[in-house]
C-alpha cells in the first residue's frame, strides 16, 4: 500500500466551522433601515397609510346613486340631507366639466359674478388707487387702499386679503406684483372684473361675496354657490345663476357639447351629478 505524501499535496481533512457560542444562536442577516432598503433597490414608504372612509361619509355614499343624474330640486334636497353632522356650516360648491381645450387661449372660460343670494361670507378686499378713489374704496369696504405704500407692503410678504382691485391707471406699477399675486390667484385682471375705473363699485361687490372663476387644466370650472344652511330655494337659485352665466361664456370656436357634466357637493359630502340641458 502506497504511503501518502507528507509534503501537503495529498488529500486534506475538511476544516470544521467553529460552533456558535454556548447558549447563543447563529446571527441572522440584519434588517435594512428604510434608507438602506431604498439604496438596495427597495421602495421607500412615504407618508402615512391612507385612512379608511368614515362611517358618516360611507353612509352618505350609499344614499347617492353614483351614475344617476338628479334634477336640480332633488339634488339640492339630497345635498341638504347629507351635508350635516359636521361641526361647521359646509360650503356648497358646483363643478362644471366643459367641452373646451384648456390649452387653447381662445377657449378660455373665466370671469366673475355676484350670485343672487350671496355666498354666505364676506371677502377681504384691497384696492390699488390714489386720492379720492382710495377714500371711496375704504368707505366701500376695502381693508387697504393706496398705491406705492400698498405695493411695498405686499412686496414685503403681506397677503392677508382675498381680492385685489386696481384702477387701470395704477396697473403700470401693480404689474411688478405679478410674481407675487399671480401664483396666489389674486393678480388684478380686466377679464375677472378686478381692473376697472369704477373701483368703488367693484370693492363693494367683491367685499359682499362676488366670486371669480376660471377653467383649470382639466377643463373644469369651480364655483362657490352658498352654504349648506341656505334654504333649498336659495341654493337652487344660486346654482342656476352660476350655470347660466358659464353657459353664456361659451367660446365661439368651441365645437361639440359644451357642458359635459355638472356636480354639486358640500365641503365634506359626496358629489351629486345634475341633469343639465345644453
Amino acid at each position: 500500500m502506497a504511503e501518502e505524501p507528507i509534503d501537503g499535496s495529498g488529500p486534506q481533512e475538511p476544516v470544521a466551522k467553529s460552533p456558535p457560542a454556548e447558549g447563543g444562536k447563529a446571527k441572522s442577516k440584519p434588517k435594512l433601515k428604510p434608507a438602506a432598503a431604498e439604496a438596495a433597490g427597495g421602495k421607500k414608504q412615504r407618508g402615512r397609510p391612507m385612512r379608511g372612509i368614515g362611517k358618516r361619509h360611507a353612509a352618505n355614499l350609499r344614499k347617492v346613486e353614483a351614475k344617476k343624474k338628479y334634477a336640480l330640486d332633488a339634488a339640492v334636497k339630497m345635498l341638504k340631507e347629507i351635508a350635516v353632522g359636521t361641526k361647521f356650516d359646509q360650503t356648497v360648491n358646483v363643478v362644471m366639466h366643459l367641452g373646451i381645450d384648456p390649452k387653447n387661449a381662445e377657449h378660455a372660460v373665466r370671469g366673475s359674478m355676484s350670485l343672487p343670494k350671496g355666498i354666505g361670507k364676506t371677502k377681504k378686499v384691497v384696492a390699488f388707487c390714489e386720492g379720492d378713489e382710495a377714500d371711496k374704496a375704504r368707505a366701500a369696504g376695502a381693508i387697504e387702499a393706496g398705491l406705492d405704500d400698498l405695493i411695498a407692503k405686499i412686496s414685503g410678504g403681506w397677503a392677508e386679503f382675498d381680492v385685489a382691485i386696481a384702477h387701470p391707471r395704477s396697473m403700470g406699477k401693480v404689474g411688478k406684483l405679478g410674481r407675487v399675486l399671480g401664483p396666489q390667484g389674486k393678480m388684478p385682471s380686466p377679464k375677472s372684473g378686478t381692473v376697472t375705473p369704477d373701483v368703488e363699485t367693484a370693492v363693494r361687490e367683491f367685499a359682499a361675496g362676488k366670486i371669480e372663476f376660471r377653467h383649470d387644466a382639466g377643463g373644469n370650472v369651480h364655483g362657490i354657490v352658498g352654504k349648506a344652511s341656505f334654504s333649498a330655494a336659495d341654493l337652487a337659485e344660486n346654482i342656476q345663476a352660476f350655470i347660466g352665466h358659464v353657459r353664456r361664456l361659451k367660446p365661439a370656436s368651441s365645437k361639440g357639447a359644451y357642458i359635459k357634466k355638472v356636480c354639486i357637493s358640500g365641503t365634506m359630502s359626496p358629489a351629486i351629478e345634475l341633469e343639465v340641458a345644453q
